[in-house]
């Protein structure tokens, strides 16, 4: 029985699951909006959403918890610096899922997972801009 019990394992130990959010939660903040499978998609939305909340209070005990829980100074410094502004007056449902087909290889469900406050224009604005960097180099 599920009573009671909210935390998807993902089939995963606890600290592995810890890792896999924390570097999903990176890349989320990284790029703005991230392809995984619907299952982590669904895991990382609260994860993600208690670090802009944390980032909104904007202070040096918050800073220090989320650099303890994603291990990447920089991107805490984008966290409070880009998104966290972006969503000052936003209460609460800072991403957004969009669910997509199933994965060509194993079928398994896929979706995108971004930010609702960066605009779809900016994030497809970057992704031809990344794909031609790799084809220069």
């Amino acid at each position: 029985m599920r009573h009671r019990s909210n935390t998807t394992k993902l089939k995963r130990t606890a600290a592995h699951r810890r890792a896999l959010l924390a570097n999903l939660a990176c890349s989320l903040i990284e790029h703005g909006r991230i392809k995984t499978t619907l299952g982590k998609a669904k895991a990382l939305r609260p994860v993600a959403e208690k670090l802009v909340t944390l980032a909104k209070r904007d202070d040096l005990h918050s800073r220090r918890l989320a650099v303890s829980f994603l291990r990447q100074k920089e991107t805490v410094k984008k966290l409070f610096a880009e998104v966290a502004p972006a969503s000052k007056d936003r209460q609460g449902g800072y991403c957004r899922i969009t669910k997509l087909g199933p994965r060509p290889s194993d079928a398994a469900p896929m979706a995108y997972i971004e930010w609702v406050d960066v605009s779809a224009a900016a994030v497809a604005a970057e992704e031809p801009a990344a794909a031609e960097a790799t084809a220069a180099e």
